[in-house]
């Protein structure tokens, strides 16, 4: 029986939730308690139930036994998915609808007032709806509604237009202020940095930094996961484990715990001290937000038993050149593909990681297929040095595996030296197809499954230099955090572009940006420290 202060203090409450379907159970016997001031970070595997998770949670999906409290008189919001529910609706309209209360009070006001025999009953009612509208900050919301809006970089001449006919990526953003409007008791946000670009991203992150709320979050974007949670929720074979600290220290810390259930015959005492001095170093390092002292309070109380190794496996990504670069890797002059981009010229050196910024993503894909190779410029020369081997991932990798009746021993085959069977389920047991699993067609994978697939196509090719076309896309949290160790620590030079933040920041050293088919920066320096200077 849980007691009434319990109830108080949590907003929301999961208790003994189970949910299944047919056969397939996704979760069972689930307890968990989501407190206010808290940020919770779910993450899991592909297919383990995030997002069904929240719709558990909002009430959207019933469970098959257990039971979902909300605090009383709490108000929730949910991030909505179908970017055509408010198609009617003007884009202002749309994200004051994020509080039911206020627009129905809304409309009721002006219902009355609309009528031609407006009597002193409907005054007095009028009167009545007036203060509880004051009460729930209606005075303010188109103001609060614009702001939002605004900073998520809505144009303001859309506000008074009909969502049927704005940009789907825009949409999105509307529908993330939707959510945000009001500031909610608790908020269920899916994937809520999808279609943001950097500054955005970055609004949201000291937005909600700056809450008291319970924020419950389903992302793939690390550093948004590492800059706003307090918790994480790990959704791994039907349980749900709620740990304190962000994303990387969830991850390192279950790193360091397999580590050390692997060497049995080190003593308990040296495996409890070696966990408490990385937790010690850590909560140092946590301070990101207003909570931040009472998690580093919870992070120092921490014991080895209080974390679980993860169950989930992570791909080994590992790119080794088979030969030394050169001094003369790549140069790029004047190069011009009519349509796309002009006058490109660039110098590649032995250490360079270069990411590329595009506000239109195909300028950089084209020019990446124009490096490679795979298209003839219209103009202009990509001279490559005698000692360089290029490996290329390119964004649209369909035309490997459609129509494709290959297993995928047979199709890792063909861009491998050595075609014995042990040798080419050895490179795709890193890319965790194990067993039946890498005598699977290559027609039938999933988009993850192919990246994954052609990442190992890139490390056998041992190739001294790499070309990135968005290489997350697809992947779960478990691959990209794999990939981003892989293409830190290869020792070739590098062109790449991505949405991921946490691999922009740690990979690149060098930023080139075009925009309007030119080049228009191009310098050593972090993603970060270019942010912060543009």
């Amino acid at each position: 029986m849980r007691c009434a202060l319990c109830i108080f203090y949590f907003m929301l409450q999961v208790t003994d939730v189970t949910l299944q379907f047919g056969s397939r159970v996704l979760f069972d016997r689930v307890n968990l308690s989501f407190t206010s001031g808290n940020c919770y970070g779910v993450i899991g595997a592909n297919g383990a139930g995030k997002s069904t998770f929240l719709k558990v949670l909002s009430g959207e999906l019933e469970p098959n036994k257990g039971d979902v409290s909300l605090k009383k008189n709490t108000r929730m919001s949910v991030l909505a998915q179908n970017q055509n529910a408010f198609d009617e609706h003007t884009v202002l309209r749309t994200v004051l609808m994020g509080h039911k209360r206020l627009i129905d009070v809304k409309d009721a006001m002006d219902a009355l007032y609309a009528k031609p025999d407006f009597s002193d009953e409907d005054g007095n009612k009028v009167s009545e709806l007036g203060e509880e509208f004051a009460e729930l900050g209606g005075w303010e919301a188109d103001s609060e509604a614009e702001s939002l809006l605004d900073n998520l970089k809505v144009p303001k001449e859309l506000f008074e237009v009909k969502m049927s006919d704005v940009d789907p990526k825009v949409k999105v953003k509307v529908l993330l202020a939707q959510a945000l409007f009001g500031s909610p008791d608790v908020m269920l946000l899916d994937e809520p940095t999808n279609n943001l670009d950097a500054k955005s991203v970055n609004w949201l992150e000291n937005y909600l930094m700056g809450l008291d709320n319970t924020i419950i979050i389903v992302s793939h974007n690390r550093h948004f996961l590492n800059k706003v949670c307090t918790h994480i929720c790990d959704v791994d074979f039907k349980e749900i484990n709620v740990f304190v600290g962000n994303y990387d220290f969830w991850y390192e810390t279950s790193q360091l715990i397999a580590r050390q259930a692997k060497e049995q015959n080190k003593k308990a005492e040296a495996r409890a001290k070696e966990l408490a001095d990385f937790i010690a170093r850590f909560s140092a390092n946590a301070a990101r937000s207003k909570q931040a002292t009472s998690r580093k309070k919870e992070l120092e109380k921490l014991k080895l038993e209080d974390i679980k190794p993860s169950t989930r496996k992570y791909p080994y990504i590992d790119f080794k050149p088979d030969r030394e670069p050169g001094n003369d890797i790549l140069t790029v002059e004047g190069l011009t593909l009519d349509g796309y981009f002009s006058d490109v010229s660039f110098i590649v050196g032995r250490e360079d990681k270069i990411a590329f910024l595009c506000s239109n993503g195909l300028v950089v894909t084209e020019l990446f297929n124009v490096i490679a190779g795979i298209k003839k410029p219209t103009k202009g020369t990509v001279k490559w040095g005698t000692t360089i081997t290029s490996g290329y991932l390119p964004l649209n990798n369909d035309n490997f595996f459609d129509k494709c009746s290959l297993k995928l021993t047979e199709w890792l085959g063909q861009f491998s030296k050595d075609n014995t069977e042990i040798y080419l389920r050895s490179w795709l047991g890193r890319m965790l197809f194990s067993g039946e699993e890498a005598l699977k067609k290559a027609s039938v994978l999933s988009g993850g499954e192919k990246v994954r697939c052609m990442l190992a196509r890139c490390m056998l090719a041992g190739a001294n230099f790499l070309i990135m076309d968005e290489p997350t896309n697809h992947l779960d949290l478990e691959a990209i955090t794999a990939l981003n160790k892989g293409m830190t620590a290869f020792k070739g030079a590098m062109l790449f572009t991505t949405h991921d933040h946490e691999i922009m920041n740690t990979v690149a050293n060098r930023i080139i940006e075009i925009d309007g088919g030119k080049k228009v920066y191009d310098k050593i320096i972090g993603y970060d420290e270019y942010l912060d200077k543009n």
